[in-house]
């Protein structure tokens, strides 16, 4: 029987995290990088995403930049390739964590329904989550699958596993996403591919601010969260790290909601 320490060792692992120049998917970055990966970092903010690497190496950790934009085939194809050379040729981690809502010119979340969302909204959510995760794990599979212990997370949401008004859009592409996961999962496993979700609820990052800072909106968020709090993006390295790990080595084609209740119990007064 393994050690506990030893199902959670990602010594030498060879990582991509997208979305990780800031939030969740820094955290994920430097919570990655600790736990002994070499850790490749894709966003499109080249400079800060340099930067943040910069500031992990300096910490002891293995961690290098691949700037890129993700809302394109082409795009995820040269993210995927990049980190493969950055990594020394090989893949064997993905963790998908960029991604969104609608959102202002700051990055701030835009509540937006079915009826107020424009058709170009609409297409741009789902190209940044839905098409985004299948261009990107389509152009990692080649190296997944001749990695020796293979696995991928999808940061979904629990907006796509309950209903949330004014977020429509986003919800519909965070519950695709759940289901190819559900597909691929099954699809991969075969080849010894692991393919899971994770699942936040409502998380304290930059792009929720428009609802955590204001008092009444924040209230009303958190009267649905059984826990009465945010998460803070941190809380999201642990489940994470499990998924991509020798413990998580029987879990496929699954969703791990990390939401202080919610959606256990969604009416909560």
């Amino acid at each position: 029987m393994e050690s506990a320490r030893s199902l959670f060792d990602l010594s030498d692992r060879r990582v991509l995290i997208t979305g990780a120049s800031r939030g969740i998917g820094l955290c994920l970055a430097r919570g990655f990088a600790a736990a002994g990966a070499q850790v490749a970092m894709a966003a499109r903010s080249a400079e800060t995403l340099r930067e943040e690497a910069a500031a992990i190496r300096g910490e002891g950790g293995w961690a290098t930049a691949v700037p890129g934009d993700l809302s394109t085939g082409d795009g995820c194809t040269g993210v995927v390739e990049d980190a493969v050379t950055a990594l020394g040729g090989g893949l064997d981690v993905v963790l998908h964590n960029a991604g969104g809502p609608i959102v202002d010119e700051d990055g701030v979340l835009l509540m937006r329904t079915v009826l107020g969302a424009s058709d170009t909204e609409w297409a741009g959510v789902l190209d940044v989550n839905l098409m985004a995760t299948v261009w990107l794990l389509r152009a990692a599979r080649p190296f997944l699958s001749v990695s020796p212990d293979p696995s991928v997370t999808v940061m979904s949401s629990v907006a796509g596993l309950v209903g949330i008004g004014g977020m429509e859009p986003y919800g519909a592409a965070k519950a695709a996403q759940v289901s190819l996961v559900r597909s691929l999962g099954t699809a991969w496993a075969r080849q010894g591919i692991r393919v899971n979700a994770l699942c936040p609820g409502w998380v304290r990052t930059e792009m929720t601010s428009s609802a955590h800072e204001d008092e009444s909106t924040s209230e009303a968020v958190l009267s649905h969260v059984p826990q009465r709090r945010w998460a803070e993006p941190g809380e999201l390295v642990g489940p994470a790290i499990f998924l991509s790990s020798p413990a998580a080595s029987f879990m496929t084609g699954q969703t791990l909601v990390v939401d202080g209740g919610l959606v256990a119990h969604p009416l909560i007064g």
